[in-house]
């Protein structure tokens, strides 16, 4: 018995120019940060809107949907686009800040991505952003390591060479000859400041006396603070974050050490201003302070409270307000929506009427602008100088 083999199926013309056309489309898809249609242009935002740097995340991200808000209801960019920003929080952790950052660019498909405060996660979302050339602005990370990952990433705040070189300029003014340096050692934003401090202060007259460390939501601070009296500093370089701080400071007038601390911008929080007396004559650098008497400053934080029930502005709101403006301002002098067209402009930016102060981005995608010095006093704080870049 012979046995016949089928039949080859017969391929119609029409139907192989389908399954052709369909393999054309798949391989056409739209890569991450591909230009956008319609009248949303999609920005993304990463930040800390939980865990235990949560005020950065949540002061930032306020003062960019301020902004954004007040952008769109004036007519957008572009002719009539709207900008719409899609948030991931990362919830103070490194790893979540890549994986949020990933998130944005290849679900979301956003062209630009604005965040973090905290040096060390923004590192870890400009490594994205960088492989995938989509431009990310920072509002608040100062560490100098941000926008060496690459030439698409952006700062529009001072880096810490400047803030930790203001603040030994600061030290050697008071008078404090005899200076201990206290770092949170798995920090980058922690490391940077120190390291700036430690090479400015040593060209003075100064002496540090004691260097001790610790790390992030440690709660136990006594025997380093211990050690750190007993070298009898005339004050205490204390560069961490806010949440730290506060329980370093408690800690420190429970031994009996009464000098100044003085530290960065990570102190700028209102958990800082809950401490009251026990902060009194502690200083710390930062980028604005509310009595400024600036008509961009006064208008933002009338804005701001209007907006936000009364609430105060910090540091990290008006700089995420400025990021906001910053990004709607080089998209429309882009022309267009397109990644590598808006890294173009942010390079170019010049002169920008910031809230937080005129801003000009540099060679180095940094932004040069002024610092300020804020002295605590009973859970106020008040300008005590404001230092201009060379």
């Amino acid at each position: 018995m012979v046995r016949r083999l089928p039949r080859p199926l017969a391929v119609s013309s029409s139907l192989l120019l389908g399954l052709l056309v369909g393999l054309l489309l798949v391989s056409c898809k739209k890569q991450p940060g591909a230009s956008v249609s319609g009248n949303e242009i999609p920005v993304g935002e990463f930040a800390s809107l939980t865990g235990s740097t949560a005020t950065f995340g949540q002061s930032s991200h306020e003062g960019l949907m301020l902004a954004v808000e007040q952008i769109n209801a004036a007519g957008g960019v572009l002719g009539g686009k709207t900008i719409r920003i899609i948030y991931e929080d990362d919830r103070s952790e490194q790893a979540e800040a890549t994986t949020a950052v990933q998130k944005l660019i290849s679900r979301d498909r956003v062209v630009a991505v604005i965040g973090e405060v905290a040096s060390s996660r923004s590192l870890a979302g400009a490594t994205v952003c960088q492989q995938y050339k989509i431009p990310m602005l920072s509002p608040a990370s100062t560490n100098p390591a941000v926008t060496r990952v690459g030439d698409y990433i952006f700062r529009i705040c001072f880096t810490d060479d400047f803030q930790g070189t203001v603040g030994a300029q600061f030290a050697n003014k008071q008078g404090w000859k005899r200076v201990a340096v206290f770092t949170d050692v798995a920090n980058d934003y922690s490391k940077g400041l120190a390291a700036a401090f430690r090479a400015e202060y040593s060209r003075g007259a100064g002496t540090i006396v004691a260097e001790e460390s610790y790390r992030a939501e440690d709660n136990d601070f006594k025997a380093q603070l211990t050690t750190i009296k007993s070298a009898n500093p005339d004050a205490v370089y204390l560069p961490g974050y806010y949440g730290d701080v506060v329980k370093i400071l408690v800690q420190a007038r429970q031994l009996g050490i009464t000098v100044p601390f003085f530290g960065g911008d990570g102190w700028d929080s209102e958990e800082t201003l809950k401490l009251g007396a026990a902060a009194n004559g502690c200083f710390f650098t930062t980028h604005y302070h509310p009595d400024d008497p600036r008509p961009e400053v006064q208008k933002f934080i009338a804005d701001y409270k209007a907006r936000y029930n009364g609430k105060v502005p910090d540091a990290m709101a008006i700089l995420g307000y400025d990021a906001g403006r910053v990004i709607a301002d080089a998209i429309n002098r882009a022309g267009r929506p397109e990644p590598a067209a808006i890294r173009d402009a942010l390079a170019q930016t010049n002169n920008f009427p910031g809230a937080s102060g005129v801003i000009t981005i540099d060679e180095n995608r940094n932004a040069r602008k002024p610092i300020v010095i804020l002295e605590l006093q009973n859970g106020t704080t008040r300008l005590k100088d404001s230092i201009a870049p060379q």
